[in-house]
Parts: C-alpha cells; sequence; structure tokens
C-alpha cells in the first residue's frame, strides 16, 4: 500500500505565499513523475505543476513565474511553493505520484493525496 500525505494548506491574503508538502510512504521502490493538481468548486481538476525523476519541471500557464515545484527524493517527497497568490488559485489542492512498488516488477500506479484546502481572500 502507498499513502499521500498534502501538509501546509490554509487562508492567505491575496499576494502571500504558501508552502505545500506532500510525502509518500508505503510499498515504494521507485517514484517517477510527482506533481500537484486542483480543484476548485464547480470546475474541474486541474494539473498545476509536474516534476520528473530527472527534475525537470512543466507549470500550467495560470501559475507560471508564482509556483516552484520542487522533490526531495530522499524522503519521497514533493513540494509546491506558492506566490503572489490570487482568489482565484483557491482549490483543494492534491499531490500526486507515479511509483514503481516493487523491483520485480516494472508496473507502475498513480496515486493521489486526500488534498489540503487553499483558500485565498481578504
Amino acid at each position: 500500500q502507498v499513502q499521500l500525505v498534502e501538509s501546509g494548506g490554509g487562508l492567505v491574503q491575496p499576494g502571500g505565499s504558501l508552502r505545500l508538502s506532500c510525502a509518500a510512504s508505503g510499498s515504494i521502490f521507485r517514484i517517477y513523475n510527482m506533481g500537484w493538481s486542483r480543484q476548485a468548486p464547480g470546475k474541474e481538476r486541474e494539473l498545476v505543476a509536474t516534476i520528473t525523476n530527472g527534475e525537470n519541471t512543466n507549470y500550467a500557464d495560470s501559475v507560471k513565474g508564482r509556483f516552484i515545484i520542487s522533490r526531495d527524493n530522499a524522503n519521497n517527497a514533493v513540494y509546491l511553493q506558492m506566490n503572489s497568490l490570487k482568489p482565484e488559485d483557491t482549490a483543494v489542492y492534491y499531490c500526486n505520484a507515479v511509483i514503481r512498488s516493487r523491483p520485480a516488477s516494472i508496473s507502475t500506479n498513480t496515486y493521489r493525496g486526500q488534498g489540503t484546502q487553499v483558500t485565498v481572500s481578504a
């Protein structure tokens, strides 16, 4: 079994910053792509940022220049530094990871955490 647990969400004023963290635990042999997605009320889930195990990054246009994704492979963790936050960034943020659980099998599964609420409001 694999678990992803996010933390760091909360209420912040427009223009402020937050740092989200996500730790993976359980049956993990190797973690490939990691990322963050978000879902606002009444909207579809949006992929916000991804990072490969070679640390290549990709961002949604809506967050480019404001958000930074990073990872700590030794601790099976991924982070999202969110700066210059806007009210439209309000959403539940989910951590995602593509994980290979066993060395004997090349198969992978995609896991998602339970989400953490980010609210940007004055």
